[in-house]
């Protein structure tokens, strides 16, 4: 019998991969979801860097992206007196404890992965063998804080799967060992997803079928965190939309992917549910609608793009920031590492 997740400290662990810049759909899908949870929980927010890397990226525009994550977190509310944040590179327990969950996960697990199939599709005899073993690393930036939940999306719930499962392999394969270092019960929690209500999955908005993406072909299709007041509102006028009017609720936006996509996202920056908002615009054409979503964006996002601006442009404050995060983090990392070290049987 294992122990219940409530022998551990109630934490949660998220991240955000430096692999391009952020945009709308990172901010209402992920970032913004993970301030009130500071309030509530003690709380990990990591730029993960060396997933970035399971793909090549030129290490000035890595640098460059681990910074603005790191900003962004912090413009859009999040205490670094509060919330542990760092980049995932200074913990170099993050890599060992990866490693040792490669020994403890099976090749067919991974296999399994829908997400690596996606990524690699008929490449994935050249694909890097980090992309392959990239849920190994997830896992262990989990469970190297002993975290009890993540925020997770559903893209990722896969993923968490799978933490799962190597978090209940080591406690059952080192059982022995896990009670002969004084440890009753389990070693590693067994992570819930953290449920933060119906996450927003931001549309590009050019084809309301995709995502909104930073390798989308237009430029017109994705908002990114640092756009200007003008490029908002210009990207938001020219956004695809169809020709009829706005209905008054919320089931008649059922098979309009673009309407639907725009009033989400009016919804979600103004902490209001669809069905309010097309309480007010329903019957109104896209004339009124989008100046209106418009103005909303660009009093939500301005000051967090300045802010973000901010604080890139002053290295010294986001290295000073960066650095105390990744001591906070590795005060947790190493007692567990060491444990870990000890239960495996190595040497030290």
């Amino acid at each position: 019998m294992g122990t219940s997740p409530m022998a551990f400290t109630p934490r949660v662990f998220s991240g955000i991969k430096p692999s391009g810049d952020l945009h709308l759909g990172n901010y209402l899908g992920a970032i913004r979801r993970f301030v009130p949870l500071q309030e509530t929980h003690e709380t990990i927010y990591c730029v993960v860097d060396m997933h970035a890397i399971t793909v090549w990226q030129e290490p000035a525009d890595l640098k460059r992206w681990t910074y603005e994550i790191a900003a962004a977190y912090i413009a859009s509310g999040l205490d670094p007196q509060k919330s542990i944040i760092f980049n995932q590179s200074q913990v170099m327990e993050h890599a060992e404890l990866s490693w040792i969950f490669n020994c403890v996960a099976r090749m067919g697990w991974m296999e399994r992965m829908t997400q690596f199939k996606d990524k690699a599709g008929e490449n994935a005899e050249n694909v890097s063998l980090g992309l392959f073993a990239y849920p190994s690393l997830m896992a262990a930036d989990i469970l190297l804080y002993q975290s009890t939940a993540v925020p997770v999306g559903e893209d990722q719930r896969q993923h968490l799967e799978l933490t799962r499962d190597i978090a209940k392999k080591f406690n059952h394969d080192f059982k022995k060992q896990i009670k002969a270092n004084g440890h009753k019960g389990d070693f590693f929690p067994i992570t819930e997803t953290l449920a933060t209500g119906p996450a927003m999955r931001v549309k590009s908005l050019k084809d309301g079928s995709k995502k909104m993406s930073k390798s989308d072909a237009s430029d017109l299709s994705t908002i990114y965190m640092m756009d200007g007041a003008d490029l908002i509102a210009k990207k938001i006028k020219r956004a695809t939309t169809d020709a009829e009017a706005l209905p008054s609720e919320a089931a008649g936006l059922a098979g309009r992917l673009e309407a639907e996509n725009l009033v989400g996202i009016f919804a979600a920056l103004a902490n209001r549910s669809v069905e309010d908002v097309l309480g007010e615009y329903g019957g109104q054409g896209w004339g009124s609608f989008k100046p209106a979503l418009a103005e909303l964006a660009v009093a939500v996002l301005s000051p967090i793009a300045e802010e973000m601006q901010r604080l890139v442009a002053d290295r010294g404050e986001m290295d000073a920031i960066l650095r105390d995060g990744a001591q906070r983090a590795r005060a947790i990392a190493q007692p567990v590492m060491d444990d870990v070290r000890n239960i495996v049987g190595f040497v030290r």
